[in-house]
């Protein structure tokens, strides 16, 4: 007899959200010379984080505490709300799995932006939700139409990244606040603020977090250096939060990650060195792309979407050559916003690595024609 699976789940395609760079070695036989395409921070954790890390290493036989209480502590201070009011998980992709377990059923509607952070998409889906996408208006999301097809949908959940993935671009804290107030009262906004470390000042947007309806995810897999650990968290309205604790696998996060995170919080110093960093590689990017007579799209996370002006095929070319020439890249998947290619910060031997292979990665794409 085969595996009774779900009827959600027989329906569905095997899918991954992202081939990873180590699928991409195995299939070359040989690693990439820098690898600039998983958004990851190579400035690396705080050495504090590490320290910690290695000490909490000689106590992994024990599981770590399911309440993740020292790190909840911590994150509440840090943001001057209540410990009932954090949630930490497995990175920002598993509390949104959890997320759409609390929320989703088979026929639901979930709404977000056409070719945006396609985690999100892959949980609603795995739940038998149905989704409504809106598209990009001029490469950032469309905030009043996310909010009106809520409305017209009956959507549940309403995803937003601020800073945008896969685009880099923002919104103004106090533009999105203004615009949450027409947001239907029964439809939770799950705000990604995955990249706002990088973000100009006013980019978080000043929200209660005792409004019922609207929960934001923070990692510490990106400025602080440590996706590898698997590691988040969110803030959002006690009621909310607390719900997790019906559906999340309580010794998702391990006590090696849990210190980790304890330490790079309060490490404000790495923070701030990798912040510059990534300000100082992105101007580099920008001035990479525009020696090749290319413009970038603004952006304000750890990445730059490079605009290979003209259309997605020509842009998969141009990856397909940075791919073949060591450079480990992504791109988004929709149109018009497939037009670009994305590069992620990296040291000055990283984007050295990524010049001398842009030149002829656009070089191969325009001959192929």
């Amino acid at each position: 007899m085969p595996p009774r699976f779900t009827q959600v789940a027989s329906a569905l395609p095997s899918t991954v959200p992202f081939v990873g760079p180590e699928t991409r070695e195995r299939e070359t036989g040989r690693p990439f010379k820098a690898r600039l395409g998983a958004n990851e921070s190579v400035f690396g954790p705080s050495a504090e984080a590490i320290r910690a890390m290695e000490r909490a290493a000689r106590d992994a036989w024990m599981y770590g505490d399911p309440e993740n209480h020292d790190i909840k502590t911590a994150l509440a201070e840090f943001h001057g709300v209540r410990p009932e009011n954090i949630v930490v998980g497995e990175g920002i992709d598993g509390l949104l799995g959890y997320l759409a377990r609390l929320f989703i059923e088979p026929g639901d509607i979930a709404v977000t932006s056409d070719g945006a952070y396609p985690t999100f998409n892959y949980h609603v889906s795995g739940f038998g939700g149905a989704l409504a996408k809106v598209p990009y208006d001029r490469d950032r999301e469309d905030l009043p139409g996310l909010v009106a097809k809520a409305r017209e949908t009956g959507a549940k959940l309403v995803y937003l990244a601020n800073p945008d993935n896969p685009m880099g671009t923002w919104i103004e804290g106090r533009v999105l606040a203004e615009l949450l107030e027409e947001l239907p009262d029964d439809a939770v906004l799950a705000l990604d603020e995955a990249y706002v470390e990088f973000a100009p000042k006013g980019a978080a947007p000043p929200i209660d977090v005792e409004r019922p309806n609207v929960i934001r995810f923070r990692t510490f897999s990106k400025a602080y250096g440590l996706a590898g650990a698997r590691i988040g968290y969110a803030i959002g309205h006690a009621d909310l939060v607390g719900a997790f604790d019906k559906v999340r696998n309580h010794f998702g996060v391990n006590r090696i990650a849990q210190a980790g995170a304890l330490a790079a919080l309060s490490d404000a110093a790495h923070l701030d060195m990798v912040v510059g960093s990534v300000d100082r590689a992105r101007e580099e990017i920008v001035r990479i792309a525009g020696s090749h007579g290319l413009e970038t799209i603004p952006s304000a996370a750890n990445f730059v979407a490079i605009d290979c002006g003209r259309d997605g095929a020509f842009a998969r070319r141009v990856l397909a050559g940075l791919v073949s020439g060591g450079i480990f890249v992504r791109m988004p998947l929709v149109a018009p916003q497939d037009r670009c290619v994305r590069i992620a910060a990296g040291t000055e031997a990283d984007l050295e690595r990524f010049a001398a292979e842009f030149g002829p990665a656009l070089e191969a794409a325009a001959s192929a024609d």
